[in-house]
């Protein structure tokens, strides 16, 4: 009976993975799906488009999946708004986040929606924490830079993708009132803030871990890398790690070793977290500057077993986690961002290919590319997504879905 009701509950489990995709990088926030069943190449002219879904809005927000709804973020010429199509892109309804507009030329958001209880979490480009019900009906709104004093590293605005978790949605609104807080999911009134750690934020999003038997959520700034304890927000250990301009890709760790990227000649580190004698201790054990290892801009940096993979500029690296030896670093179709499927890397370049590359750290090997059709002249960089055999792309108001099945 045991048996039985053990297989059940893994049947379930893997139903609800295939149905959804409901955070930032998936439900580890890991960007790794495990899902199987993907082609081992693609036609020469690229896998068959299914849909193309327009009037979404111009940004850099990525798509979440959620019970049959695909969500992303964009700014229309008034506001940026909320959207939620059908599996077949057509739009179910939009609510209104905030301010529309961006910075430098690259206007809209650049956060990705989160799903979790009913309801849909979003941050847009100008600190408007806003949480909507999956029926389109806004439930409360908070500004991360007006009510909590928030303060970015640099003037990209706010581009973190919000974590919920235990009943609370946290983020990273930086500051000298504390760089992280929980809000309490279904209210938005605070439940608690870091105030021992002060950095201004980056454009990093937080992922959950346990380190010495202990919850945590880990993020990283301009000026460092920090754990916060999970149940009260109080700062367990933090290490100096200096970036420049726009630190973006989301930490990784596993196994004691914490690896961070971020571009602009400051490449990747290393670094040990152990609970020992009552304490954290955190020790650097590599650094790699500039592009010799993996200087990461947007892209986002992926582990599969002891190795990360990542975009390197306009190579691609692939890195072992606790050693840092640089297993390889091969030019590429391009500079982009990844995601990991059935034991396949998917790069989507921010100025067109996208390509198929076998997961291994061996040598760096290319199986497939096309260009997506109707490609804008804006970079390209949403992170791809791929569930129940479609890969999502998204170009700024458009949003295409392709079979990659096999």
């Amino acid at each position: 009976m045991r048996i039985l009701t053990s297989l059940i509950l893994l049947s379930l489990a893997l139903q609800s993975f295939a149905a959804n995709w409901s955070q930032w990088r998936g439900p580890n926030r890991d960007g790794v799906n495990p899902e199987k069943g993907l082609a081992n190449q693609w036609p020469e002219a690229g896998p068959k488009l299914l849909y193309k879904a327009t009037g979404v809005g111009v940004g850099f927000s990525s798509v979440v999946i959620a019970d049959g709804t695909v969500y992303t973020l964009g700014d229309l010429d008034d506001a940026c708004y909320l959207f939620a199509l059908d599996l077949k892109g057509k739009q179910k309804w939009k609510a209104r986040v905030g301010d529309p507009k961006g910075h430098r030329g690259y206007p809209g958001p650049r956060s990705t929606p989160t799903v979790a209880n009913g309801l849909v979490y979003c941050l847009g480009q100008h600190a408007d924490l806003v949480c909507i019900s999956t029926a389109g009906k806004e439930v409360w709104r908070v500004n991360l830079q007006n009510d909590f004093g928030g303060k970015m590293m640099s003037g990209w605005r706010w581009s973190e993708s919000p974590l919920v978790d235990d009943g609370n949605v946290i983020v990273t609104p930086g500051g000298r009132d504390g760089a992280v807080i929980a809000l309490n999911a279904k209210t938005g009134k605070q439940a608690w803030r870091c105030e021992d750690w002060q950095d201004s934020a980056g454009y990093s999003s937080l992922i959950i871990r346990e380190i010495g038997g202990i919850k945590q959520y880990l993020q990283l700034t301009g000026n460092s890398v920090a754990g916060i304890d999970a149940s009260n927000g109080k700062l367990l250990w933090s290490a100096p790690r200096k970036g420049r301009t726009a630190v973006v890709s989301t930490p990784v760790f596993h196994k004691g070793t914490l690896f961070v990227t971020s571009a602009y000649n400051v490449g990747c580190n290393g670094f040990t977290v152990e609970y020992k004698d009552n304490k954290f201790n955190t020790k650097e054990i590599y650094k790699h500057a500039g592009g010799v290892g993996m200087a990461n801009h947007h892209g986002g940096a992926i582990r599969v077993g002891d190795y990360v993979y990542g975009s390197n500029g306009g190579s691609m690296s692939c890195i072992e986690l606790a050693t840092g030896k640089v297993m390889w670093n091969e030019r590429s179709a391009g500079k982009g961002a990844i995601v990991v499927a059935d034991n396949k890397i998917i790069l989507r370049t921010e100025r067109g290919p996208v390509s198929l590359v076998k997961l291994t750290p061996k040598a760096y090997e290319e199986v497939s590319r096309f260009n997506q059709p109707e490609r804008t002249r804006a970079k390209a960089w949403a992170h791809p997504v791929v569930l129940d055999g479609k890969l999502y792309l998204r170009d700024q108001d458009s949003l295409f879905v392709f079979d990659v099945s096999e």
